[in-house]
């Protein structure tokens, strides 16, 4: 089992790269992050590798970092998300901004990759959401917002989420403002407080 390439970066395509290791040219499929990250032909890389033994192929999906490579192994659990679609979802959302997306429950933003629809990104954000424990946001579990509260709907913290959602800002956003307006606060924070506090995270 291939775990990772070191060698030189001999072509870019579309959806893969080709790097030559001691001569052997491996094809390996990216991410259009990943492949915008590469150096130019001719330059040194190392890709971190998922290798998919299939009866009629083997396909090894090279990751610059081994942070996509893990989001790219949870992806894959999920029913509907084949490799195509996991590299989809990474080419449009970087790791931390998935992470905050399932964390927020925000199905719209999983849904600007392509191939993927509003009830795949639906299933995606709520069969994940117990799943990433292992991955930080702001040193916070994703899905305890501040106080130990839950993000379940009559929270104070759910509130002051959808209130500055309703102000037009996205639910990751909003989301992340109010866990870092919470830990500036403490526990038992007002909702006024903890939207006040969201939207001077928010301001530019």
């Amino acid at each position: 089992m291939i775990a990772m390439l070191r060698g030189v970066l001999d072509t870019i395509a579309e959806e893969s790269a080709i790097v030559d290791v001691g001569g052997v040219g491996y094809l390996v499929f990216c991410s259009r992050r990943t492949l915008a990250a590469l150096p130019r032909p001719g330059g040194s890389t190392r890709f971190y590798v998922e290798t998919h033994v299939r009866e009629d192929h083997i396909h090894l999906y090279g990751f610059l970092e081994p942070e996509e490579r893990s989001w790219f192994r949870l992806l894959t659990t999920v029913q509907g998300v084949g490799a195509k679609v996991a590299l989809s979802i990474l080419s449009a959302l970087p790791p931390d901004q998935l992470l905050a997306s399932i964390a927020a429950q925000d199905k719209s933003q999983i849904g600007r990759a392509n191939g993927v629809g509003p009830k795949l990104a639906a299933r995606i954000v709520t069969e994940l959401k117990d799943k990433v424990g292992g991955f930080a946001l702001s040193g916070v579990s994703p899905f305890v917002l501040p106080g130990g509260s839950k993000s379940g709907a009559g929270s104070a913290n759910e509130e002051a989420v959808s209130a500055l959602v309703n102000l037009g800002f996205s639910r990751t956003e909003a989301f992340g403002a109010v866990v870092r307006a919470g830990q500036a606060l403490g526990d038992g924070a007002a909702v006024g407080d903890l939207i006040r506090s969201g939207l001077k995270e928010l301001s530019p």
